[in-house]
């Protein structure tokens, strides 16, 4: 029986899982035939536990970090694992990072499964940056003084020192401190909707939205509501893949890819 770990916490790790999980596969995803569902395979989900209540995948499921690179590779030849895929979120560098470095010191093959970025269409003001400081540099020359922050729980510390404007923070558990002075939380988890989105940019008044590039169509509707509204999108810009490592976009690539190797 072959061990495939994923490091997921997303919905295309979840996804994945419930495709590699033969049980599942005709009920959850159904455009993977049977044949692209090994029947002999063990499945393991690591999650990080950086959110309270994380929607649990399909198989065995791990919770918290393994302790570096090294951990991680003591993990993969003590539990026998042979491969890896990781389907974690676009931003979650320092994990990836780990994956590359673990799997390349154990001989594990290893995947990176990755949603495609958003993609920019007519009408969009796009203000591409390359960190969420420099997305908080952006808004010192005052582009608006009413901010709808979609980043997460974590980063809001990158605009704590930023005086005159008010945040709207909306992420699925509160925000990590320092927080801005001028701060209102939104606890709430997509999939959204363009009228919804459209509905909370109008009602808090905002004139500017920050985001990341992370992708999906879960979150997608925040920057059609920016468009038709004509509010200007300050988009941090994912970080790279660690170098080597093969990308695909879905769940079905990673499938053929776990298949290939046998």
């Amino acid at each position: 029986m072959r061990h495939i770990l994923i490091l997921g916490g997303t919905t295309e790790g979840r996804a994945l899982a419930a495709a590699l999980t033969p049980e599942l596969t005709a009920a959850l995803a159904p455009e993977l035939t049977a044949e692209l569902a090994p029947t002999a395979q063990r499945i393991t989900s690591s999650l990080a536990g950086r959110t309270a209540q994380p929607r649990l995948p399909a198989g065995e499921v791990r919770i918290g970090g393994f302790g570096g690179p090294e951990g991680l590779a003591d993990w993969l030849r003590a539990e026998r694992v042979d491969a890896v895929v990781d389907a974690t979120h676009p931003f979650a560098a320092g994990i990836s990072q780990n994956a590359a470095l673990a799997a390349a010191a154990t001989g594990t093959p290893l995947l990176v499964l990755r949603r495609p970025g958003f993609t920019r269409v007519d009408g969009d003001h796009w203000l591409p940056v390359p960190s969420l400081a420099a997305a908080a540099a952006e808004l010192l020359p005052r582009r608006g003084e009413r901010v709808l922050l979609t980043i997460g729980r974590q980063g809001v510390a990158a605009f704590a020192h930023l005086d005159g404007v008010h945040f709207v923070s909306r992420s699925v558990d509160p925000p990590e401190p320092p927080l801005p002075p001028s701060f209102e939380v939104l606890l709430d988890r997509g999939p959204f909707t363009v009228q919804g989105e459209e509905a909370l940019l109008r009602e808090r008044d905002i004139d500017v939205l920050v985001t990341k590039d992370s992708g999906g169509a879960a979150t997608a509707a925040k920057l059609t509501a920016a468009r038709g509204l004509g509010l200007p999108v300050i988009i941090v810009q994912r970080p790279p893949v660690p170098d080597g490592v093969p990308v695909v976009p879905d769940v079905e690539g990673a499938v053929r890819w776990l298949e290939r190797l046998g």
